[in-house]
């Protein structure tokens, strides 16, 4: 079992920068594909940010690109989000979610891809 513990965040005023936090636990055997998502109200959860924890690219859903950058420390199995030139349309709770498998290869892998989630993390973004 994987365990996913989301931090970092909180409020900000349009323009401003947030970054999250997601730390494995537990037994990790191999590479993950891991990711955030996110779901704001009365809206579907969508795909932000993937990457493989073993290298290769990252993709990003169209309405992040150049604003959002995913990263990872794997010394300390922990994922990383950026989130620069924030936009109230970007209010949302954050979720964090991993799986085994190449799912982060050749775009952005749909949520039913992944076994693994966090609680989330709330991310307010006035305008």
């Amino acid at each position: 079992q994987v365990q996913l513990v989301e931090s970092g965040g909180g409020s900000v005023q349009a323009g401003g920068s947030l970054r999250l936090s997601c730390a494995a636990y537990g037994y990790i055997y191999s590479r993950l594909c891991m990711g955030w998502f996110r779901q704001a109200p009365g809206k579907e959860r969508e795909g932000v940010a993937t990457m493989d924890t073993g290298g290769g690219s990252a993709y990003y859903a169209d309405s992040v690109k150049g604003r959002f950058t995913i990263s990872q420390d794997n010394a300390k199995n922990t994922l990383y989000l950026q989130m620069n030139s924030l936009k109230p349309e970007d209010t949302a709770m954050y979720y964090c979610a991993a799986t085994y498998g190449t799912y982060c290869y050749g775009g952005l892998p749909s949520e039913r891809r992944f076994n693994y989630w966090g609680q989330g993390t709330q991310v307010t973004v006035s305008s």
